[in-house]
């Protein structure tokens, strides 16, 4: 699977606030969000006047495009989560239907703001492990639903470069969830600790208040020595 073909299934802002442990600290930075997607993270940040840039491959498409896989994936997921529902915790959302209301109501934000996006300013086509970026350029990056999640498809080789990666741009990283594809702990996960202690990068495992998948209320802090 290219990156490109990844389902786009954006989340809001609180879902974001929740997933990483956000307060106004942390917002208060300049943030990058890797693998945004169709996510209204960016503009409901940027109407608050804070400083956001997404970056994610589907971005390379128009929002009719983009649309048009929303439209075509949302009945697939609908009947996944209904058929697969006591994997998932029914607190934030209070079943399928509603999961699709505030979805869709998030991927509609961004498609407005997207397309009124003429330079893409705030959009940036590109993707894990090269970010086109300079050093230092945020001093917040957030990773929503990629890293541990698609761990079937990528190597640990890749793993570790893109979490070097993170840390050339941002001096705060938070990856969300720590689950692989299965909904277990990614078996990357153990591995990768080691790693990062041998390179001298900071690491926390932080639980937070955010618990769709069962067992995916944890996310992975980075941060430079």
């Amino acid at each position: 699977m290219k990156l490109s073909e990844a389902v786009p299934w954006g989340r809001n802002l609180e879902e974001y606030r929740m997933m990483f442990a956000l307060g106004d600290g942390e917002l208060n930075s300049r943030i990058l969000s890797v693998a945004d997607g169709p996510a209204s993270f960016n503009v409901e940040l940027s109407q608050q006047g804070r400083k956001v840039v997404s970056v994610d491959p589907i971005y390379q498409f128009t929002a009719t495009e983009i649309q048009s896989r929303i439209d075509s994936v949302t009945p697939k997921i609908r009947k996944i989560v209904i058929q697969d529902s006591d994997r998932f915790c029914w607190d934030y959302y209070r079943d399928a239907d509603h999961l699709v209301e505030i979805r869709h109501a998030a991927m509609a934000k961004f498609l407005a703001d997207f397309s009124s996006d003429k330079v893409r300013s705030r959009y940036i086509t590109g993707s894990l492990p090269l970010l086109p970026f300079e050093d230092n350029s945020f001093g917040l990056a957030v990773c929503s639903h990629f890293l541990f999640l698609y761990d079937h498809l990528f190597d640990f080789e890749f793993l570790k470069a893109s979490c070097r990666e993170l840390l050339r741009v941002a001096e705060d990283v938070r990856i969300f969830p720590l689950l692989g594809f299965e909904g277990e702990r990614s078996a990357q996960l153990k591995p990768l600790l080691a790693w990062l202690d041998g390179c001298g990068f900071g690491h926390e495992v932080v639980r937070v208040d955010h618990e769709f998948q069962r067992g995916g209320n944890e996310m992975l802090r980075l941060t430079r020595l």
